[in-house]
């Protein structure tokens, strides 16, 4: 078995909690090393869990039901707070440690789940790659576009795979979608809108229940939890309700948007925008407590020529249809896959003669494989792990989804029309 040291990157370190507390630099302890194993097809992978909270159960109920047909094991399970941390552990019969490099640093385990708020993914990450263990994040892959772009930098050299979690893109028709585009099905892409609504009730929003067993210094650990964070005062919402919260989300855009607009530049083949602008407001959910706003709209520019529209109301969830427009035909998105209908104004569209699932109206209706599904997302991972399956979602893909999705949080918080410089790999002012 081959081994090396932990590369000497400073953190911030708090051996009670995730890993970091405010005014305690340190480096990985000169004990803990990294371990870089070859999987083989019928080896059993042992996992770890970073972060127990709601979405890290239905992650956890997913693997728990792979463990016999994909031979994987939960092993650790990681939280800072005692209440998830003892859940976690009679759910999975796992160990518990309240710091995640105590994972990390264990050299039996072969890759982590990482299901933690936002603002901890990027540290995570590198500190995973580091330690020479595959990584299933959390979408968005990181809380801001730098942080993407160190962690795609350290991924080139890395001997590890990253899985994003945009579990939609299990879901075949996205990569179906982009053969028909570059066959030229569509003509020339123009357009392309989307949306992610939902309706709440009652006054608020995102108003995840307060847990008043909850208890700083006592049972959980805050400090820790911040991390990386600007230090606040203890507030049970900005905890149990972080989307809610810019220190900790890029709330509807990185929480809703990341999920269809990664669906977008898969389908279009799209990399990094030309220009962003971004509007809504607080518009109906007056009482929140947050700050993110109840209604987000981005308008993109791609350098290719064409604009995507993405859309959302968390007051009213009347769906919009979700369309890719060329010159030459409409492709909409379904439940069961897509449907690419050719212009009317095209006498003789390129469509029309494909032969393949086209219809007595001249329309290519496909069925799709997969679904957006978490265990199908994993199962990915495991085979890209086992036998170098390609990924999904990898951290390329996770880094273009940050860039748009934060170009139009910044521009909606500094009403500002944003333009990427691809040369510099940066924001600034159009």
């Amino acid at each position: 078995m081959k081994k090396k040291s932990l590369s000497r990157r400073k953190f911030i370190r708090n051996s009670a909690g995730l890993g970091i507390t405010a005014g305690v630099e340190s480096v990985f302890p000169s004990t803990a090393k990294s371990y870089s194993r070859i999987i083989k097809a019928n080896e059993r992978i042992n996992m770890g869990v970073i972060g127990c909270g709601g979405m890290a159960n239905a992650h956890m109920n997913a693997l728990l039901a792979m463990k016999e047909s994909d031979d994987i094991a939960i092993t650790t399970v990681c939280d800072i707070y005692d209440k998830r941390l003892d859940a976690a552990k009679e759910k999975t019969t796992a160990q518990g440690v309240k710091n995640y490099l105590d994972i990390l640093n264990d050299k039996d385990i072969d890759s982590v789940l990482i299901a933690t708020p936002e603002h901890w993914h990027h540290r995570m990450i590198l500190d995973a790659i580091d330690a020479e263990k595959h990584i299933y994040t959390e979408k968005p892959m990181t809380h801001t576009i730098k942080e993407s772009r160190e962690v795609v930098e350290a991924m080139k050299t890395a001997k590890v795979r990253l899985q994003v979690g945009v579990q939609g893109m299990s879901d075949d028709s996205y990569e179906t979608a982009n053969k028909y585009i570059n066959d030229g099905a569509l003509g020339d892409v123009v357009m392309a809108h989307i949306d992610y609504s939902r309706n709440y009730k009652g006054d608020d929003f995102w108003a995840y229940a307060i847990d008043n067993d909850a208890k700083p210094g006592v049972n959980l650990d805050w400090d820790a939890w911040l991390g990386p964070a600007p230090k606040v005062a203890w507030d049970p919402r900005r905890y149990f309700q972080w989307r809610k919260y810019w220190d900790y989300s890029g709330g509807i855009a990185t929480d809703l948007f990341i999920h269809r607009i990664t669906r977008i530049l898969k389908s279009i083949d799209l990399k990094f925008p030309d220009t962003v602008v971004a509007s809504g407001g607080l518009w109906h959910y007056e009482k929140t407590r947050g700050e993110i706003p109840d209604t987000f709209n981005m308008m993109v520019n791609y350098p290719q020529g064409l604009t995507a529209l993405v859309v959302s109301s968390l007051a009213n969830d009347t769906p919009i249809r979700h369309l890719i427009r060329g010159n030459l035909g409409t492709l909409e998105f379904t439940r069961s896959g897509f449907v690419i209908s050719p212009q009317k104004a095209v006498t003789e569209s390129v469509i029309s003669g494909t032969g393949e699932n086209v219809n007595e109206s001249g329309e290519i209706v496909y069925q799709k494989t997969g679904a957006e599904d978490v265990t199908l997302h994993h199962r990915n991972l495991l085979n890209a792990i086992r036998k170098g399956d390609p990924l999904k979602c990898d951290q390329n893909l996770g880094y273009y989804g940050v860039v748009v999705c934060m170009m139009g949080v910044q521009s909606f918080r500094e009403n500002a029309y944003l333009r990427w410089d691809e040369t510099k790999q940066k924001v600034i002012k159009a």
